[in-house]
């Protein structure tokens, strides 16, 4: 008969207990009923439920008085199923409690998130006279870590070493565990740029120590100085522990290989792994997992390949863990063909794997496949965390999905997410980038805490729409903060005076990253720079500072030939397409420029050589496309078709309207050239650019847009076509947007005389719901002559302009 079976009843019990005697005695039941609890108490593994655990608390509660011991390992046993109210009555009936009923309701609070409550029961036991055994401190160990305390987790180490109980081997895991967590929350507090002041611990990464600290005698902040010399031996630490345990097991290689490889010392991980060998141990699914983000960083795809291979071999491609982790690599390594193939053989998938393979998508450009995951996650139940939502939200700021954007924006608010430091910054930037600069900042003043991410979506969202003072305020007021500007933040300042024309702020900023922050500036920073001097007529000094540059890009140096073509500079214009043909041979957009370059200057003997180089080197250009996301549908329109609404008969007399927008470019002095297969003379064809224009207005006019409706238009074309149309992203209503996008129309249609709808006073009446696409699209064109009179002086500044 099963002991846990006397656990049922009490009858079972007494029937348990007539095994070994036909007719016992009260005494005798009583003596097997104790020897029955004892040998329960003594082997808590019998008990399987926390059912279980309470009907034998009430059987000894039916016998007698229980002893301080007895209760102690009930103690433990309601700890394990972590019942931590039934545990604290039981421990506060003991006058004495022993050290094995302390033990447990720490580990309890712990299990519990009660941080706080476990260390103070901790210093209670410890002025009771109590001595800890080894069982104590690795519960103990964890709240330090999980609480952050450095000073706690140290003065704890220093009583270990004093009881004796430093070469134990759980307690130097727990030990190395809490250093390697404080060394990582430190790291976070620096990266996220909190102020010298704020911060007590911070501590730059090993290779980074010695600027940090000359930075600190710079500034003559020497209490952070101080910190970071001292907290400069946190590894250290880690190190001197694992160095002295005289036994190690999977679990400690795992944390010191772990510590090393999440604080930047890949190389000392590499080498634990192999000396990890050396100790007859071979590496688990955490130890290969802490080791595939190496490869990551160092995008080593041969050496991430070789650990997928060792994966294979020793039977732990089933693990969910280590599986996510290949989906990791892979997708930072560019391989989502490999990421996708890995993930769909994982047998189960959590909200990890879902998460990374949605985040592999959206950072290689495959947005729709995002969403689609996204998708999937949800039809298969899994509930999504705050990273799967700060993962996904870039797929729609990119694809400028704001129906989607709003509604994943109420599934936050819904879950209760919305209170998340990541999801409100990719909230932030999907609105800005979609057009509602001031839904994002909304959000962003009603965040309690700002970090870089977010304050850096703000401000590009501001340079996006052309408002660099709003920019440089909101730079300028992160400094004042103490936030410490990173890379991406002077990108987001810089786009911003590039957009604005502001030459000297331009040119103070970028200094300033050098000088007061330690940033080398990369091509980004580059980038803007010389967008800035070529729009402002300096083509030499733009050429000179790209050409300081280590390896510069061909996109800075295209940059740059699309200046040239501006200001006509022929000859300026052929060194920068050289530079650019030894970087990329096969630059499309290099070609087509310095086409129309030579076209202009009017030497068709070398545009006939550049065509025949084009034909002959098989070079061939991405056909341009742009799609309007109105009433939730998104139609796309390549270049040379419409993206047609079913059902509509009326689409000639629309064609006939939207062609009309073609002569606008001949308005704006824009010579569009294109050669004939034969001869090298001048055909004046703008079929290609009146295509993308028409395709725009078709849209407004076919899906029926009226007064109040919100609508988005994205035109995406090669770098030949950024030199004719602007790209545009524009969310306002139907009244402000055709103010703000139809430039182009309006031009086109001064010449015609007013009519339907216009007063003579220029003003507009309503016109009722049934009237024809026709007579509403003279309508809007009278709107324009009235409030689009100059549009030099009117500002585009509410315009979100992006070049592709």
């Amino acid at each position: 008969m099963s002991l846990v079976s006397v656990l049922t009843h009490r009858s079972a019990l007494l029937k348990g207990v007539s095994i070994s005697s036909t007719s016992p005695s009260e005494g005798q039941q009583k003596m097997t009923a104790q020897t029955i609890f004892r040998t329960l108490l003594d082997r808590p593994n019998i008990i399987s439920s926390r059912y279980q655990v309470k009907q034998l608390h009430a059987q000894m509660l039916k016998m007698e008085p229980a002893s301080p011991t007895h209760l102690s390992r009930l103690i433990s046993i309601y700890s394990n199923f972590n019942l931590l109210h039934d545990s604290l009555i039981l421990f506060n009936t003991l006058h004495s409690p022993p050290v094995l009923a302390y033990k447990s309701i720490i580990r309890c609070y712990v299990a519990n998130g009660l941080l706080v409550q476990s260390v103070a029961l901790f210093l209670q036991m410890r002025a009771s006279g109590k001595k800890p055994d080894h069982h104590v401190f690795p519960s103990l160990l964890k709240s330090c870590a999980l609480l952050s305390d450095l000073k706690l987790g140290e003065s704890i180490h220093g009583c270990i070493i004093r009881l004796g109980m430093n070469f134990d081997l759980y307690t130097c895991n727990a030990l190395m565990n809490m250093y390697g967590k404080s060394q990582k929350v430190i790291e976070s507090a620096l990266d996220q740029s909190v102020s010298l002041n704020q911060a007590r611990y911070i501590l730059p990464k090993t290779n980074a120590n010695n600027t940090i600290l000359n930075k600190c005698y710079r500034e003559r902040n020497c209490s952070y100085m101080a910190e970071v010399d001292r907290r400069g031996s946190m590894m250290d630490s880690v190190k001197k522990v694992f160095e002295m345990m005289l036994e190690r097991d999977v679990v400690s290689w795992n944390t010191v290989i772990a510590g090393n490889a999440e604080n930047g010392n890949y190389e000392e991980a590499l080498m634990l792994v192999r000396e990890m060998g050396n100790d007859n141990l071979k590496p688990d699914s955490f130890t290969l997992s802490s080791v595939l983000p190496i490869f990551t960083e160092y995008v080593d795809l041969h050496k991430g390949k070789e650990i997928h291979a060792y994966v294979i071999r020793h039977g732990f491609d089933n693990d969910v863990f280590i599986g996510s982790s290949l989906v990791g690599m892979y997708a930072k390594c560019a391989r989502v063909e490999d990421a996708l193939q890995v993930f769909n053989i994982l047998p189960q998938r959590d909200s990890i794997s879902w998460n990374s393979i949605i985040a592999g998508c959206v950072q290689n450009g495959l947005f729709d496949e995002g969403l689609r995951f996204f998708h999937q996650m949800l039809k298969a139940k899994v509930k999504p965390v705050p990273v799967s939502f700060s993962s996904i939200m870039p797929a729609c700021a990119n694809l400028i999905a704001l129906h989607l954007g709003k509604q994943l924006h109420g599934f936050i608010i819904r879950v209760g997410y919305d209170d998340n430091i990541f999801v409100s910054s990719s909230l932030v930037d999907m609105y800005a980038k979609c057009g509602y600069i001031k839904v994002a900042r909304w959000i962003f003043d009603r965040m309690e805490v700002h970090d870089m991410v977010s304050w850096t979506a703000i401000i590009t969202g501001y340079a996006l729409h052309g408002q660099a003072c709003h920019a440089i305020s909101l730079f300028e007021q992160m400094e004042m903060q103490g936030v410490r500007p990173n890379y991406v933040a002077f990108v987001a300042v810089l786009t911003a005076c590039s957009h604005a024309g502001m030459m000297n702020a331009a040119w103070r900023y970028f200094n300033s990253m050098t000088q007061n922050y330690g940033i080398v500036p990369g091509l980004e920073h580059y980038a803007c720079m010389a967008d800035l001097l070529g729009r402002a007529g300096k083509l030499d000094e733009a050429f000179e500072l790209i050409s300081s540059m280590h390896k510069p890009a061909g996109s800075i140096w295209l940059s740059l030939l699309s200046a040239c073509r501006v200001h006509k500079n022929v000859d300026l214009a052929e060194k920068v397409a050289n530079k650019i043909f030894e970087v990329d041979p096969e630059n499309t957009g290099a070609y087509i420029l310095l086409s129309n370059i030579y076209a202009a200057a009017q030497r068709w003997k070398d545009v006939a050589k550049l065509q025949y180089l084009i034909r002959n080197k098989g070079i061939k250009k991405t056909p341009a496309f742009s799609w309007i996301e109105v009433k939730n549908k998104t139609p796309v329109f390549p270049t040379g078709k419409l993206a047609r609404n079913p059902g509509d008969q009326d689409h000639l007399q629309k064609d006939k309207m939207a062609y009309q927008s073609v002569p606008f470019y001949r308005k704006l002095g824009i010579n569009l050239f294109f050669l004939s297969k034969q001869t090298a003379s001048k055909v004046d064809s703008p079929v290609l650019l009146s295509y993308l224009l028409k395709g725009i207005v078709w849209a407004l006019l076919s899906w029926r847009i009226t007064s109040g409706t919100g609508f988005i238009i994205w035109c995406k074309h090669s770098r030949s076509i950024t030199d004719y149309v602007l790209s545009a992203l524009v969310i306002v209503t139907i009244l402000i947007c055709l103010r703000i996008f139809c430039y182009a129309i309006y031009r086109l249609l001064k010449k015609e005389q007013p009519r339907h709808g216009e007063d003579q006073r220029g003003g507009l009446e309503m016109q009722p719901e049934n009237t024809s696409h026709a007579h509403r699209i003279c309508t809007y064109r009278a709107l324009l002559e009235r409030n689009f009179v100059n549009p030099a002086e009117d500002g585009v500044r509410s315009f979100a302009v992006q070049h592709n």
